[in-house]
Parts: C-alpha cells; structure tokens; sequence
C-alpha cells in the first residue's frame, strides 16, 4: 500500500473574543480571542482512492484513536479501509482529544470507573470476560484499552458536533461516515444538516435515536436510566431517507429486562434503534440493522470494529458499500 497524500487540520468552530484593548506588557484576557470547538481531522489518501472518502467518528470517552490501531496491536478501521482503496479521515470531535478548546467550561474529575467502563462495553461481567468475547483478554490488552480513553473538556453538545462534521464534508466533498456509539446522534445530524453524507455505518448508536416531532416512541428505562429520543422536523427527518443507512451492534445484548446494567444499557439501545429503522424504512428509506449474532457473527463487544473478528466486520461492511455502489 503506497500513501499518497497525508496530513492533519482542524475544522469547524468559532472564536470568541473578550471586550477591552490586549496589553502586550500586562496580558490579561481582556481583547483576546480564543479559537474553540473545532473538530481534528488526521487523513490519509492511498494511491488512486475510490472516489468516496470514509470520515470516522468516535464515541463517549474515545479519540480518534478507535479506529487507529486495536487496543491489543492489530491493524484498525483506518488502515483496513486504507488497503481497500479508500481515503479515510479520523476525527476528534471538538472537545475531545486533540481538539480540546471549548468555549464553555466543564470539571474533569479523576473518577475511578474502570469496572464500570469493563461492564458497559460488554467485555463481561467485572472481574471475567463472557464466554467467546471477541477481545483479547490479555492484560495489557485491557491496560491499553483503559489508556485511550479520555474526558471531555467542554459540555457534549451534539448540534456542535455536528456543525463542526458539516463544515469537515463541505471540506472534504462526498463521502461515507463511520459513526460509534455516542457519535450516532451527531452523526445523523451531520447527515441532515449536509448532503454530502451519502452514506452512514453506524457501530452500536447508544443515544441521539432522532424522530420525526410528534412521532417519538415512549422513553426505554433501564438498569443504567432512561434511553430518551430525541426529535427533529418532518422535512429534517426526512433527509435521512435519501441514504442508504446500515447499522451494526453485537453479542451479548439481553432481549429481556436484566438488573446486570452493563448488558441491560444495551437492550434498551438496540430496541430504539429498531424502532428508528423501521421509522426511516416506512417514509421510503434505506435503513437496515444487523445483529451480527442473527448473521452468526457471535462475541462482538461495543468495540466491533477493534474486535478480534474486526477484518470480518470490514468485509461485511464492504459488502455492504458495494451493494449501494459506494465504491
């Protein structure tokens, strides 16, 4: 594989400034400004890229980093697509990672959560793994794991996440978005607010489920609180019945209500997500869920694209680019 272009840059954002006159002999922040809630971009474009680059997007606690390398060494989705001919661009979002100026405030707090992060992500039950987990169960496996995650340095907003997504397609020209748990919301925000999103591969949506106003289900409650939807205008809805649209979750997700939170957040998850392909199918769409243990695709995590299995989930979402002549 030869790299024919690559490089970083940020996008999207604003600035603000403080009133008063800047004293360069006594600064203060007074007629200073401050460039804040950009988004990060590092891409790579192969020798004679298929048309339709790939910009990933992130999930809670996560950087760009995701989709880099896999926590226990293998290659990730940035360089699996990149064999496959596409250019591809790694996002941080603004307020997150490499992209930390916020206009806004927030506390980072050293909270212990370790265990709880083991749980959620369904790599088991705190201490042990589930049965087949599609992750490798090395210690320093899980020890690089922990390591990449990271906190927020601003309030999440996912309207500036997506304002910041927009900005980096008009950017960029058309192109398909890889989308990972909290990016979901953002993600279909990017895809309304931007045509140039023509398609979006969602792995495991945990929040941000938009539906037409007025057509919202009921809140899901569950051992890990209430999956609220969210809305959005009929004519925005309907923009995301103009792209194909498949999503993906794994192993390990109770049908029934459990008291375990790290699964039963995941039902609840993976029930609004039904809901809200069905939602886009019945105006027209081209949404698709795939449960990969229905396919017989068995111990994924919420990390699917990182899983042990993860060249597999690439080829299936390759299959799925070239069946929507993506490619």
């Amino acid at each position: 594989m030869t790299i024919q272009d690559q490089g970083s840059f940020a996008v999207g954002g604003s600035v603000i400034t403080r009133p008063g006159t800047y004293d360069n002999n006594a600064p203060t922040s007074a007629g200073q400004s401050l460039h804040a809630d950009h988004l990060y971009a590092f891409y790579q474009r192969p020798e004679s890229a298929r048309p339709l680059p790939i910009v990933m997007l992130h999930g809670a606690f996560q950087s760009g980093r995701s989709w880099e390398t896999t926590p226990d060494g293998r290659e990730g989705f940035q360089t699996l697509f990149l064999r496959r001919g596409f250019a591809t661009y790694v996002v941080d979002q603004p307020r997150r990672g490499r992209a930390g100026n916020s206009s806004l405030a927030t506390t980072v707090q050293p909270t212990p959560n370790d265990q709880l992060i083991f749980d959620q992500m369904r790599f088991g039950i705190w201490p042990h793994y589930f049965d087949g987990v599609a992750f490798d169960r090395s210690p320093e496996t899980l020890n690089q794991f922990l390591r990449s995650l990271t906190p927020n340095t601003g309030p999440y907003d996912a309207a500036v996440i997506a304002d910041a997504m927009s900005a980096l397609f008009d950017r960029t020209g058309p192109g398909i978005l890889f989308t990972h748990s909290q990016g979901g919301g953002p993600g279909w925000l990017t895809a309304i607010r931007n045509p140039k999103v023509r398609a979006v591969v969602a792995f495991e949506p945990g929040s941000g489920f938009v539906f037409p106003e007025g057509e919202a289900p009921a809140a899901m409650p569950s051992a890990a609180g209430t999956l609220e939807p969210a809305t959005v205008s009929q004519a925005d809805f309907e923009k995301l019945t103009r792209i194909p649209i498949v999503i993906y979750y794994g192993d390990n997700i109770p049908t029934e209500p459990t008291h375990r939170r790290g699964e039963d957040n995941w039902r609840v998850r993976l029930a609004m997500a039904r809901l809200w392909v069905e939602a886009v199918n019945r105006r027209g769409g081209d949404a698709r869920l795939v449960h990969l243990p229905e396919i017989g695709i068995r111990g994924n995590t919420h990390f699917i694209f990182s899983d042990l299995n993860n060249v597999q989930i690439a080829d299936l979402v390759m299959a799925f680019i070239a069946e929507k002549k993506l490619d």
